[in-house]
């Protein structure tokens, strides 16, 4: 049986006639019907619906754990396989349920990765934005230790090279040099 399931797998791969993840639910609803060893079937069938998802490009599960998702539904897991494996022997089994509980594992893990990504910092050039806009509201002569004052977030160092650039662009100048220097837009 584990003969033919990974022809069967070989040939699904190769044709794509039906979705990829479909596929991988498939297989991995046949192993756990077959359950080729005495213990960890569950465990080994997690490990391949994660090589195979990531074969696919379904690369998730190298960020958010489907094992901790499935564990957090493991009750509706039993229930959906327990429905999908009836009949499954005799070749009248329906698959859907299983199917369908993947889906939702899948949906819910990048769900879980998007809202991790959504709260990772600002977007890139987002304290040059802070330093440009404290400087256009300053009036006068003004320090680099000022700006720092205004922008605690973002180091001296961005704050210098920002000013050097604006220095660059022509939009201020330096009044002086070393630690008492101070700027003032043109």
């Amino acid at each position: 049986m584990m003969s033919d399931l990974i022809k069967t797998w070989d040939l699904l791969s190769l044709e794509r006639k039906i979705h990829p993840l479909i596929s991988i639910f498939l297989f991995n609803l046949d192993f756990l019907c077959i359950h080729p060893f005495r213990d960890g079937n569950g465990r080994v069938s997690r490990l391949l619906l994660l090589l195979q998802a990531y074969y696919h490009g379904y690369e998730v599960g190298r960020y958010i754990s489907l094992e901790r998702v499935i564990e957090e539904n493991k009750e509706r897991y039993y229930e959906t396989l327990e429905e999908s494996s009836k009949g499954w022997h005799a070749g009248k089994n329906n698959p859907w349920p299983f199917i369908n509980y993947m889906l939702f594992i899948f949906k819910s893990a990048y769900k879980e990765f998007e809202e991790r990504v959504a709260h990772m910092g600002p977007e890139r050039g987002a304290k040059t934005k802070i330093v440009k806009n404290a400087i256009s509201n300053l009036h006068g002569n003004f320090s680099v230790s000022e700006i720092k004052i205004l922008c605690p977030e973002v180091s001296i160092d961005l704050i210098r090279k920002i000013l050097k650039d604006m220095s660059k662009d022509g939009l201020v100048k330096s009044t002086g040099k070393g630690r008492g220097a101070t700027w003032r837009k043109i």
